[in-house]
C-alpha cells in the first residue's frame, strides 16, 4: 500500500514537471514567433504612413516609437496575439496612396478609409486578408479597377467603393463570395454588363452602383437571392426588361433603378409580394401598362417615383398607405381627361407626412377636389402642370403653409389668383402661365419675398404691373407676356438687380419710354418688350446689361438712332429691333458681335449696310423695309449702292478723280516693276518661297489648301480646339509639308480670335514661336466664311501628347529633354513680356499650345486670346473683362476680375513646368477640396521630392544611380545632382505660380534660373 502510494506520488511528480517543462517550451517558442508577426504589422503601418503625402490633422504623428503599434490612433490589436485586427482612418483627410503593404496585416478584419483623398490603384495586396470582412474606401480617389483577387477574401461582408474614381468592369470573381451581404460603388465610372455571378452570392442583401456607365441587363438570377433587400443602379444605361422575378423577393425594401432605359411593367401583384417595400424608384425608364390596384397595400410605403415612364389608365388608392411621404407620377399617359380622374386623392389624406406630390404631365381632367384641402400640410409642392385640369384656385391653398413650389402651367385654370397666395411666405415658384385666368395680378404678390421665378405669361390678366413686386427681392425671373396689362413699365421692377433669366413683358399693351432704370439689370440674360406701344429713344443705360444674350423690342414706337453705348454688349446673341421708328446708319460695332440672328427691318436706317460679321450671313440677317438702305452685295433683299456718272460730277471732282486714277496707276506700275525685279532675282538665286527661312508669305486659297489637306480630311486631322481645326497637309507646288488650322466661325469668339493671332503674328517673330506663313480669308465651296492660318508643320506634336499619352510604347521625355523644353518656352514668353515692340500676353499658356518640331525644341503657339500692352508694363488700365484661359491654368487674380498682365502668363507657367516633372495635369482628379498642384509639390519639397517626380524620370534616376554605384566615387553621384536639379526645377515652379501675383518670378528670372540648372546637369557624366 505505502509503495503503491509512493509510486502515485512520483508519477505524480512527474507528470507535473513534464507539464512544466511543456509549458516552458511553449513559452520559449510562441514567443519568438509572435514577435516576428508583430514586426511584419508594425513596419506594414510604417510603409503605409510613409505613403501618406499630407497629413493635416497631423494624425499619424504619433504612429512612432514612443508608444507600442497597438496603441497608435486607429488601430485595433487582438488581445492574445496583439496583432492588428481593425484599420480605422476615417474622416481624417489624409492624401496620398495605399501602401501594398496593407496586404501584410493578415489578421486584419476591418480597414475603413472612408473620406479622405487616397488616391492611384486599389492594391491587389488586399487579396491576401483572408480575415478581411469589412472593406470601406468611400469617398477617396482611387483609380484603376476593382481588384478581382478581392475574391480571395472569403470572409468578406461588406465592400464600399463609393465616390471614387474607379473604372473598368465589375469583376466576374466577386459573385463567388459566399458571405458577402453588402456590396456598392457608386459615383464611379464603371463600364461593362453586370455580371450574372452575382446571381449566386446567397447572403447577398445590398447591390448599390447607381451613377456609372453600366450597360446591359439586370440579370435574371437575382430573382434567386432570397436576402436581397436593395437594389440601386440609377443613372447607368441598363436595358432590356427588369426582372419579374425581383418583385417576387418579400426582402426587398429598396428598388431604386431611375435614368436608366429599362422595359417591363408592374405586376398586379406588387402590393402582395413586396410587404417591406419602402421605396420605389423607377423613374425616367419605358414602363409601361397600369398602376397596380394592389399597390395600396404597401403599408411600408414611404417613396413611389414612376415619373417619365409610358403608364396608362387610373391611378389606385392608397388608402393603406400611410407612412407615405413623397410621390411622383408625372410625365405619364395617366387619367383620361375626365372629372373622376384626381379620386384617388382623398385616399391620400391618411398619409400625415406627405410632403411632395407630382402629378404634372399626364391627362388628367375635371378640377381640383376639395378633398386636395385635406391632405398634410407638410406638403411642400402643388405640381400639376400640362393636364386638362380646369376651375379657380382655391382658397383652401393658404392651408399650406410650407409650399414652396406652385405649379399649375398648362391646363384651363381660370377666374383670379386668390389674395390668398400672398400669405405662403416660403413660395420659391410660383407658375401659373399658359391658362384663362383673369382679373389684375394682385399686388400681394409682394409679400414672397423667397419668390425666384414668376410666369403669369399667356392669361387674360389685365391692368397695370404691380409696383409691390419690387420687394420680391430674390426673382430671378419674372414673365408677364401675352396678357392685356397696359399702363408703363414700373421703373421699380425693372430696378430689380436681382433678374438674372430673364424679363418678359412681350404681347401687351404697355405704354411710354422703357424706363433708364434697365441699366440695374446688369446680371439679365434675357429682355424680351416685343409688341408693345412703347416709345421714346433705346435708353443708353441698357449698355451696361452686359450679360444679354437676347434683346427684343420689336413692334414698338422706338425712335432714334441705336445708341453706341451698345457696343458693350459684346454677348449679344439675338437682337430685334425691327418695325419701330429707328433712323440713322445701322452701327459697324454689330458686325464684331458674335451673333445669330439680327433682325433691323421695317425701321428708318440709312446709308450703307456693314459688311463685316453676321453681315455677311444674308440668312441671319433681315434688313427689308428700310428705304433708305443699300447694300454693296446682291445676297439682301434690298437696292444695291449706285454709283454717281462721271457727266453728274462738278469739275473739281472730275479732277480729283482723274488724279486719283493716275496716281493709282503710277503705284501699280511701280508695283509691277517691283514684283518683276523680285521675281528676277529670287529665280536667279534660287530660292524656293515656300521653304524660306525670311519672311516670304505664301499666297495660298481655299482650293490650294482643301487640296493641301486632302479635303479636310479626319485622316490628316491632327488636333481640335475651342475655335479650330488643326489639319495636317502638303503642298504639291513646293513640296512643303504645312499645319492648316481651320477656324470654326460658328462658334462664338472664332472670328475674334482669329484676327488676334493674325495681329499678334504680324508683330513677332522668335525662335521659339510657332512660325505662321500665311493667313487664308475668303468663301469655301458653299459660299461660306472660311478663314484659316497656316503654319510650319511641327514632326513631334504637342508637349501634352508627349506628357499624356497614353500608349505606353510611345517615347517618354527624359529630364534634360524637359529642361530644354521649359526653358524654349520661357525664351518665347520673355520675348513676348519684354522685347516686343509692344507687351504681348498670351492668356492661354498650356501643354497643347507647345509644339515640338524635329530637333524636339519648343515653339509656343495658338495666340487667339493673347492682349497686347502698348508698354512693357506689368499691367495695364484695361479691363481684363473677357479674359479666359484653360482651367488649372489661367491665374487666380483672373478669376477675380483683376486686370491682365504679363504675371498672369508666370502663373500659367509655373503651373505647366509643375506639370512637365510630376506628370500630372493641374485638373487631375486628385486635385479637389482646395489641393492643388501647386500645394502638391510644395508639401513634398524638398525630402519627398522622388515621391512626386514623373515615374519615367524617376526610372532615369535609378538608371543614373546603378551606374554610379559602379564608380569609385560615391559621395556625390550623378543621381544626387539629378536629385537636387529637381527640387531646383521645382522651386522655380513654386516661384512663378503663388496665387499672389507681386510675389512671383518676373520671366527673364525664371528663364535665367533654368538655364543654370541645364549648367548643372551638363556637368554630370551622364550628359557629357
Amino acid at each position: 500500500m505505502k509503495l503503491a502510494v509512493l509510486l502515485s506520488v512520483k508519477q505524480s511528480t512527474l507528470m507535473t514537471k513534464s507539464f512544466v517543462f511543456c509549458l516552458l517550451l511553449c513559452f520559449l517558442l510562441v514567443p519568438t514567433n509572435s514577435k516576428n508577426a508583430n514586426e511584419t504589422d508594425r513596419l506594414a503601418l510604417l510603409e503605409f504612413k510613409n505613403r501618406i503625402t499630407d497629413d493635416p490633422l497631423n494624425f499619424l504623428n504619433s504612429w512612432n516609437e514612443s508608444a507600442h503599434f497597438c496603441n497608435w490612433p486607429g488601430v485595433v490589436c487582438s488581445r492574445r496575439h496583439q496583432r492588428i485586427t481593425s484599420l480605422n482612418l476615417q474622416h481624417q483627410k489624409l492624401t496620398g496612396f495605399l501602401s501594398p503593404y496593407i496586404g501584410n496585416l493578415t489578421f486584419l478584419y476591418q480597414l475603413i478609409l472612408d473620406n479622405n483623398s487616397f488616391m492611384g490603384i486599389i492594391p491587389q495586396e488586399l487579396g491576401n486578408l483572408r480575415r478581411l470582412r469589412f472593406l470601406w474606401l468611400r469617398n477617396n480617389s482611387f483609380d484603376g479597377e476593382i481588384p478581382a483577387n478581392l475574391s480571395a477574401c472569403s470572409n468578406l461582408v461588406e465592400i464600399r467603393l463609393s465616390w471614387n474614381n474607379l473604372s473598368g468592369k465589375l469583376p466576374t470573381e466577386l459573385g463567388s463570395l459566399s458571405k458577402l451581404q453588402l456590396i456598392q460603388a457608386p459615383r464611379n465610372n464603371l463600364v461593362g454588363e453586370i455580371p450574372s455571378s452575382f446571381g449566386n452570392a446567397s447572403s447577398l442583401e445590398f447591390f448599390g452602383f447607381s451613377s456609372n456607365r453600366l450597360t446591359g441587363r439586370i440579370p435574371n438570377g437575382f430573382g434567386q437571392l432570397n436576402r436581397l433587400e436593395y437594389i440601386g443602379l440609377s443613372e447607368n444605361r441598363l436595358s432590356g426588361f427588369f426582372p419579374p422575378t425581383i418583385f417576387n423577393l418579400s426582402s426587398i425594401t429598396t428598388i431604386f433603378v431611375p435614368m436608366n432605359q429599362l422595359q417591363g411593367t408592374l405586376p398586379s401583384y406588387i402590393g402582395n409580394t413586396l410587404p417591406n417595400l419602402y421605396y420605389l424608384g423607377i423613374s425616367e425608364n419605358q414602363f409601361t401598362g397600369t398602376i397596380p390596384v394592389s399597390l395600396s397595400n404597401l403599408s411600408n410605403l414611404e417613396f413611389l417615383f414612376i415619373d417619365g415612364n409610358k403608364l396608362t389608365g387610373n391611378m389606385p388608392s392608397f388608402m393603406n398607405s400611410h407612412k407615405l411621404s413623397k410621390l411622383d407620377i408625372s410625365s405619364n399617359h395617366l387619367g383620361s381627361g375626365e372629372s373622376t380622374d384626381l379620386i384617388f386623392i382623398s385616399s391620400l389624406t391618411n398619409a400625415s407626412n406627405l410632403v411632395e406630390l407630382g402629378l404634372s404631365g399626364n391627362n388628367f381632367g375635371g378640377v381640383l377636389p376639395k378633398s386636395f384641402g385635406n391632405l398634410s400640410t407638410k406638403l411642400t409642392g402643388i405640381t400639376v402642370s400640362n393636364n386638362e385640369l380646369s376651375g379657380s384656385i382655391p382658397s383652401w391653398i393658404e392651408k399650406f403653409e410650407n409650399l414652396t413650389n406652385i405649379e399649375m402651367s398648362g391646363n384651363k385654370f381660370t377666374g383670379n389668383i386668390p389674395t390668398e397666395i400672398g400669405k405662403l411666405k416660403f413660395l420659391q415658384i410660383l407658375d401659373l402661365s399658359y391658362n384663362n385666368f383673369s382679373g389684375k395680378i394682385p399686388t400681394v404678390l409682394g409679400n414672397l419675398s423667397l419668390l425666384t421665378k414668376l410666369h403669369l405669361d399667356d392669361n387674360n390678366f389685365y391692368g397695370e404691373i404691380p409696383f409691390s413686386l419690387e420687394m420680391c427681392q430674390n426673382l430671378q425671373g419674372l414673365n408677364l407676356s401675352k396678357n392685356n396689362l397696359n399702363g408703363t413699365i414700373p421703373s421699380q421692377v425693372v430696378s430689380l438687380s436681382s433678374l438674372s433669366l430673364y424679363l418678359d413683358l412681350s404681347n401687351n399693351h404697355l405704354v411710354g419710354a422703357l424706363p433708364i432704370e434697365v441699366g440695374n439689370l446688369d446680371n439679365l440674360g434675357e429682355l424680351v418688350v416685343s409688341r408693345n406701344k412703347l416709345s421714346g429713344e433705346i435708353p443708353a443705360t441698357l449698355s451696361r446689361c452686359v450679360q444679354l444674350e437676347k434683346l427684343r423690342m420689336n413692334e414698338n414706337f422706338f425712335r432714334g438712332t441705336i445708341p453706341s453705348s451698345l457696343s458693350t454688349l459684346r454677348g449679344l446673341r439675338f437682337l430685334d429691333l425691327s418695325q419701330n421708328n429707328l433712323s440713322g446708319a445701322i452701327p459697324e460695332y454689330l458686325g464684331s458681335f458674335d451673333l445669330l440672328y439680327l433682325n433691323l427691318s421695317f425701321n428708318s436706317f440709312e446709308g450703307v449696310l456693314p459688311k463685316e460679321g453676321i453681315f455677311r450671313n444674308a440668312t441671319a440677317v433681315s434688313v427689308i423695309g428700310n428705304p433708305n438702305l443699300c447694300v454693296n452685295t446682291p445676297e439682301f433683299q434690298i437696292p444695291l449702292c449706285k454709283n454717281k456718272s462721271k457727266s453728274s460730277k462738278k469739275f473739281t471732282s472730275s479732277l480729283t478723280f482723274k488724279l486719283t486714277i493716275s496716281l493709282v496707276c503710277c503705284i501699280l506700275g511701280l508695283l509691277l516693276l517691283c514684283a518683276f525685279l523680285f521675281l528676277y532675282y529670287s529665280k536667279k538665286k534660287k530660292v524656293p518661297s515656300s521653304d524660306s527661312s525670311g519672311d516670304t508669305v505664301l499666297k495660298l486659297s481655299y482650293r490650294s489648301l482643301f487640296q493641301a489637306t486632302d479635303g479636310f480630311s479626319s485622316a490628316n486631322l491632327v488636333g481640335t480646339g475651342s475655335f479650330s481645326s488643326v489639319y495636317k497637309g502638303f503642298l504639291d507646288s513646293t513640296e512643303t509639308v504645312i499645319a492648316v488650322k481651320v477656324f470654326n466661325l460658328f462658334r462664338r469668339g472664332a472670328s475674334k480670335s482669329f484676327l488676334v493671332e493674325c495681329e499678334t503674328f504680324k508683330n513677332i517673330k522668335h525662335r521659339n514661336l510657332v512660325k505662321v506663313l500665311t493667313a487664308c480669308s475668303g468663301f469655301d465651296n458653299r459660299g461660306n466664311d472660311f478663314k484659316a492660318l497656316v503654319y510650319e508643320f511641327m514632326d513631334n506634336g504637342s508637349l501634352d501628347q508627349w506628357l499624356h499619352s497614353n500608349d505606353e510604347e510611345s517615347k517618354k521625355l527624359n529630364f534634360l529633354q524637359r529642361l530644354n523644353i521649359a526653358i524654349d518656352i520661357a525664351s518665347a514668353l520673355d520675348y513676348l513680356h519684354h522685347h516686343c515692340h509692344k507687351t504681348i500676353i498670351h492668356c492661354d499658356l498650356k501643354p497643347s499650345n507647345v509644339l515640338l518640331d524635329n530637333q524636339m525644341v519648343g515653339h509656343v503657339g495658338d495666340f487667339g486670346l493673347a492682349k497686347f500692352l502698348p508698354t512693357d508694363d506689368q499691367s495695364t488700365p484695361t479691363s481684363s473683362f473677357g479674359v479666359r484661359g484653360s482651367i488649372g491654368y489661367t491665374a487666380p487674380e483672373y478669376g477675380m476680375g483683376s486686370q491682365v498682365s504679363t504675371l498672369g502668363d508666370v502663373y500659367s507657367f509655373g503651373i505647366l513646368l509643375l506639370e512637365m516633372f510630376t506628370g500630372k495635369s493641374p485638373i487631375d482628379h486628385i486635385f479637389k477640396d482646395g489641393r492643388s498642384l501647386h500645394s502638391f509639390v510644395k508639401a513634398a519639397l524638398p525630402d519627398r521630392v522622388a515621391e512626386i517626380v514623373d515615374p519615367v524620370l524617376v526610372d532615369e534616376c535609378k538608371s543614373v544611380e546603378t551606374n554610379s554605384n559602379n564608380a569609385r566615387n560615391k559621395d556625390y553621384t550623378n543621381s544626387h545632382k539629378l536629385k537636387e536639379c529637381f527640387v531646383s526645377v521645382f522651386e522655380v515652379g513654386l516661384a512663378c505660380s503663388v496665387s499672389t501675383a507681386r510675389e512671383r518670378l518676373r520671366m527673364s528670372d525664371a528663364a535665367n534660373e533654368l538655364l543654370s540648372i541645364r549648367n548643372v546637369v551638363l556637368g554630370t557624366e551622364m550628359y557629357r
